[in-house]
């Protein structure tokens, strides 16, 4: 580490994942940060509430171990994580049919071949796929890295079988693409790391990450309550008009966010939206730490997850937590949302569903960011906007909690080799 006479200040704008992320790496250095957050909470979108015993994530969020900057910045033993079943339970001809993970589980090569979530050779050719991830192959193989998904499963030969049963359902709710839009190089990231790692849960909620990352800078160094208005030079106006001083500036939000800081216009495409609604029941409706996948086509529901089979801290003692992402939301009256999902949720369970006590519905505006404001792979775009001003955030990289990780290390790289630190 390079001594310096003077340790510049950083502002930086957003407690989420990305702006702590930044601050963090950029503490290890001695520089002093100010994190301003508009909220009442860190985290951003990557946040835990506590109702009625319960511990919801805002909409439904996984943990994916095998991300490599979270691998290289987090403490999983602290997260005390809980993985789910390598694998998916997938809704079809009225029945739960498993798909399991062969490396991970091959006493279920049975299930998996008999299963009628595809073919035989689909089985096969997810083998091939998970191998050309983890080789950082496959963008070659469909012949670029801008190639959506659904162009990459025809061209790895998935039957229409497999496609609609299990990857639109899947990736889907991984992406928030039911058109499977999104380019290649992002599921070769995100399969990767599905193939390196378990998916899983932290013990005390998503929120608990943004905690660890917070726990490790100085406690006045984030602000709650502190929204940003404007941006000038080096300095932040507040909403209630307070100007803070800075010698550099880091807005680590949302790209609409971004934009309308630095008086530019934002992306004219939306970003993608999340809808979740979360029940207490006395039981679990399905035992043990699924995914639930709808393979019946399209319909209302897209994934459900009795979220404390998975992590039991989840629920109080003695009840139930289900989770149920939705494919898509009309604008209607709560009430009524509910109902359809209780309607879509007794074909899969019964009348036990009308028992369940309703908790809440997370609508999550622009949950991941379209793919139009997403940096292109693999071009390493600069995170300096002028001298002075950096970003970083989700958008910066690959959409993903990995992506938001990264940008912010990233972002404090560009600070310290600006300020020839590094």
């Amino acid at each position: 580490m390079r001594m310096m006479s003077h340790t510049p200040h950083v502002l930086i704008v957003g407690a989420g994942i990305a702006g702590l992320s930044c601050a963090l790496r950029l503490a290890e250095f001695g520089f002093g940060c100010t994190v301003l957050e508009a909220s009442d909470q860190i985290g951003g979108r990557v946040r835990t509430d506590y109702v009625n015993g319960f511990q919801l994530d805002r909409g439904f969020q996984v943990f994916l171990s095998g991300y490599p900057e979270a691998r290289r910045i987090l403490n999983y033993s602290s997260l005390n994580l809980h993985p789910f079943y390598p694998g998916a339970l997938v809704r079809y001809a009225g029945r739960f049919h498993r798909l399991s993970d062969p490396f991970r589980r091959p006493q279920d090569l049975l299930h998996n071949l008999l299963s009628p979530v595809g073919s035989i050779a689909d089985k096969i050719r997810v083998l091939r796929l998970r191998r050309h991830a983890l080789q950082r192959r496959l963008c070659a193989t469909v012949g670029g890295p801008d190639c959506p998904i659904r162009i990459v499963l025809d061209r790895y030969r998935f039957s229409k079988l497999i496609q609609e049963r299990f990857f639109r359902p899947f990736l889907g709710g991984v992406f928030l693409d039911d058109t499977l839009s999104t380019p290649s190089w992002i599921l070769e990231s995100v399969w990767a790391a599905f193939s390196q790692g378990t998916i899983a849960l932290p013990r005390e909620g998503m929120g608990a990450i943004a905690t660890q990352l917070a726990a490790a800078l100085p406690k006045q160094a984030i602000r709650l309550g502190a929204a940003v208005r404007r941006i000038a030079g080096c300095s932040a106006m507040l909403e209630s008009g307070t100007w803070l001083k800075g010698d550099v500036v880091v807005i680590a939000t949302d790209h609409e966010t971004a934009a309308v800081l630095q008086g530019v216009p934002p992306p004219s495409a939306c970003g993608r939206d999340a809808v979740s609604i979360y029940f207490g029941a006395a039981a679990p409706p399905v035992q043990g730490p699924w995914l639930l996948l709808n393979g019946e086509g399209p319909g209302l529901i897209r994934t459900a997850c009795v979220l404390s089979e998975v992590a039991p801290s989840y629920a109080p003692p003695g009840r139930a937590l289900i989770s149920v992402s939705l494919s898509a939301c009309p604008e209607v009256e709560e009430c009524d949302v509910v109902r359809e999902v209780r309607t879509a949720l007794r074909n899969w369970f019964g009348s036990v569903v009308d028992g369940w006590n309703y908790l809440r519905t997370d609508r999550i505006r622009s949950a991941l960011p379209p793919s139009e404001a997403l940096s292109a792979a693999p071009v390493n775009c600069s995170s300096r906007v002028r001298p002075g001003l950096y970003l970083c955030g989700d958008y910066r990289e690959s959409g993903t909690f990995d992506g938001a990780l990264l940008s912010g290390r990233k972002a404090a790289d560009a600070i310290l080799t600006d300020h020839k630190i590094m």
